[in-house]
Order: C-alpha cells, then structure tokens, then sequence
C-alpha cells in the first residue's frame, strides 16, 4: 500500500484526492497539510478521510508512513517544499507548473537525483484519449513530417479570478495565462514536436485591469528543418475553444479529431488523397483508450513506477522543465522584443526568479496586503 500526503488542499487538491480514491487497494491518503487546518479538515470529512492533519508540511517529512506527496500549493512554493520532499526520501507529485523560474527547476531535479526518488509534473492533458490518439497517429509517420502546429489555449476569466491575493502577480504566480493555462498546450507541443531553436513572442493584458501579468500571448516556434508552430495562449476567448491542428508533408491530424489529406494534381493544385485518410482513420481506430484519464492517469502511471521500483514515469521533473523553458523564452522574447534561442543558459534574464522579477512587464499594478496572504 502506498501511503500519499498532501500539502496544500485548495480547489486543485480536490483533483488529486478524487484519482486517488480510485485505486484503494493501491494507495491511501494518509495526511493532509495547510496553513489554515480548518480549511484541510474540510476537505478530510468531505472525502471522508481517516488521515492526520497538520498546518506545517515539515512535519511529514520524516514520517516514514508516507512514500508520495502531492504538492497542490501556489506556484511560488513548489521549488522549496518539493526539494524537501525529495530530499526527505519522499516521492513527489507537484501541481503545474513546475516552478516559477528555470533556476528553482534545477534545484528541483538536483534533489530528486540526489534522492533517487521520482519528481513527477502534473501535465494532465497528455492522459486523454484525443490527445494520446493524435500522438499515436503522428509517431506513425503516416502523416509525414510536420511542417506547422496551429496551438489554441483559448479560456475566459472575469475579473473577479484574479481576487485570490497570489493570482495575477509575478511574484507569487510566476506568469500570466502563459503559464497557468497555457502550459497544458505548450507541455502538448513539445512532447510531439519537441524543444523549438528559436522563440519569437508577443504578450499584452487587454481585459484584467486587477492582473500585473498577461491575459493574452502569441508565440512563434521555430524548428531545426524549418517547422513553425504559431501558440495562442489566452484567457480573454469567449467559448474557450481549444484545438491543436499538425499539419504534416501527407495529411493534417488535429483534435478535436479531424484529418485530412491532400496530394498534388498536375498543375500543382490540391486534391483530396481519399486513400490516405481513409489509411489515417483506421490506423487511429485501432488506437485503445485509457482505462483511466486526467489525473487519475497520471496518477496510476506513478503508482506503477512506484509499485515496479522505477524512477520512470511519462512526465517526469526534466519534461516538466521544457516547458518552463519554452514559457520562460516566449516571456523573455516579449520583454525584450527580440527573437530568444534555445536552449538558454543560465546567463538569460529570466533564469532566476529575481531576474524574472526584475524583467517582467507588470501591465497594471496590484496591491497585495498582508491581511490578504493570511486568507490564502
């Protein structure tokens, strides 16, 4: 049985007890940590837990009990408490995104290595069928090589989203809806494109007069063979349409699922190659679903690491890093308006949580008391 604590117990944590509760006779929530215990006893009565309960997560740390923690606090706090936790023996689960700054990743990865324990980032979208399907079919080759990825993170959020004291500032959440809802789709890219040469962005605050960072991003890739990839990362869409559309040499593959595939007449215009997506479709017929989605996928896939003394899981601390790379060039493009290379060095400007600090545009200003920080 593998005993999991968790730190933090906001809306996100609901996520990670709900998969858990899926596997009982694999795992058990054995303890929950936050600041304001009212707020963890909560959550332990209405997922009817028998578990302890403490206001300092460093007293789990040398509970020998636990094996995993999941860390679903604010992004300002994952690099320290997930080093501890991994530095502790424990193995950790941490909420995106990673961290705020490339620097706190290593620091990350430098514990879980010294540890020889697992670090794994919540990238959930990769453990849904449409996704995992749309992968499938593109390591096929059927498609051919991709020549240009249209990436639509499109949300919406009033106002009234960014009261929580930490949201909408540099300094506790690291980023606007790059970060925070663009990652999904940006974690989607690279691990079907892999890392770009090169960024060249845009990033502006056009409706959150309440938010210090950006509601709105629009990013150019660019690949070693001369692929494009176009990232719009948003939280100002009404409908919140989100799509990923690859357009390879042979045919174009998107979800929502759609292929279609063209082949030249005589003159140079299109034709529809019927045959091929016929081939597509039932090449991706033959794709198995999941047995279990989102976070509980996730969550079974480091379960089985865990239960096969393995370190291997499908998104570990290092692909957890790409993308805080990649989001960490497509601010650091904006700022300086410029186009920024990868893979960046520790010399960038947004390496450090103080050089992002320092560098960031801060589009409208936000107070943040000390009254509001206790209410976290």
């Amino acid at each position: 049985m593998i005993r999991v604590a968790i730190i933090g117990t906001g809306s996100i944590s609901r996520a990670h007890l709900q998969a858990y509760a899926l596997f009982p006779q694999r795992c058990e929530v054995v303890a929950l940590a936050n600041r304001h215990v009212e707020r963890a006893n909560r959550l332990k009565e209405e997922f009817l837990l028998d578990c302890t309960v403490t206001e300092d997560y460093h007293e789990l740390l040398h509970n020998k009990d636990i094996d995993l923690i999941s860390i679903c606090t604010p992004p300002h706090t994952h690099a320290k408490i997930a080093a501890d936790c991994l530095l502790a023996g424990k193995h950790v689960l941490v909420e995106k995104p990673m961290a705020m700054s490339l620097e706190e990743c290593d620091r990350m990865l430098e514990a879980a290595d010294k540890a020889g324990r697992i670090l794994s980032v919540i990238g959930q979208s990769r453990f849904d069928d449409s996704i995992m399907k749309l992968k499938h079919i593109l390591d096929s080759g059927l498609a051919g090589r991709i020549l240009h990825a249209q990436v639509e993170a499109h949300w919406w959020r009033g106002s009234s989203y960014y009261d929580m004291w930490w949201r909408g500032t540099w300094e506790q959440e690291g980023g606007g809806c790059t970060l925070n809802h663009g990652v999904h789709h940006i974690d989607l890219l690279q691990w079907m494109m892999g890392m770009p040469q090169s960024i060249q962005a845009v990033i502006s605050n056009a409706a959150h007069n309440n938010s210090e960072v950006e509601d709105l991003s629009i990013a150019i890739f660019s690949y070693e063979q001369g692929g494009l990839a176009q990232v719009t990362s948003s939280v100002v869409h009404h409908g919140e349409e989100r799509q990923i559309v690859l357009q390879g040499e042979h045919a174009s593959i998107s979800t929502p699922w759609k292929v279609v595939a063209s082949a030249s007449r005589p003159d140079g215009f299109p034709e529809r190659n019927e045959a091929l997506q016929q081939k597509i479709e039932q090449f991706g017929s033959g794709y198995e679903p999941l047995k279990y989605s989102g976070h509980a996928g996730q969550i079974n896939d480091i379960l089985l690491a865990i239960e096969h003394d393995s370190l291997k899981v499908l998104i570990d601390g290092r692909e957890g890093r790409k993308v805080i790379e990649l989001i960490t060039a497509i601010y650091e493009a904006a700022t300086m308006r410029r186009s920024v290379n990868l893979p960046l060095s520790t010399d960038s400007l947004f390496y450090t949580r103080e050089g992002l600090l320092a560098n960031a545009p801060r589009f409208h200003k936000k107070e943040i008391s000390a009254l509001s920080r206790e209410e976290e």
